[in-house]
């Protein structure tokens, strides 16, 4: 099961305020695979669609994704990023992952 620090419900809440879509909920996806392991995206969803499964572990929104998703969410933590060198937003992280942190060489 994908986790969610504080500090990203909060940013996640803030959004849904700011686009009135207080209510809804966030879809999270499969956007592709990279050296890096599995990228996701993330959209505002009001409720879930037929075979989605439904996350209530967030505070003030419910999170939706499907089978594959979830397959690859498991263990990975949603969090709130605030870095001059990479902006302000959200990252979808994967403690365990081993893969290779840059493209191009060979791994070892």
């Amino acid at each position: 099961m994908v986790s969610i620090t504080p500090d990203a419900e909060k940013f996640i809440n803030d959004l849904l305020e700011k686009n009135q879509k207080v209510g809804y909920g966030i879809k999270i996806y499969l956007s592709g695979f990279a050296c890096s392991g599995p990228q996701f995206g993330m959209s505002f969803q009001e409720k879930a669609a037929d075979g989605e499964n439904v996350d209530k572990s967030a505070s003030g929104f419910d999170m939706f994704y499907d089978e594959e998703t979830k397959k690859e969410l498991e263990e990975c933590v949603i969090e709130f990023i605030d870095d001059p060198n990479f902006g302000t937003g959200l990252t979808i992280r994967n403690p365990n992952f081993n893969g290779c942190a840059s493209c191009g060489g060979g791994c070892h």
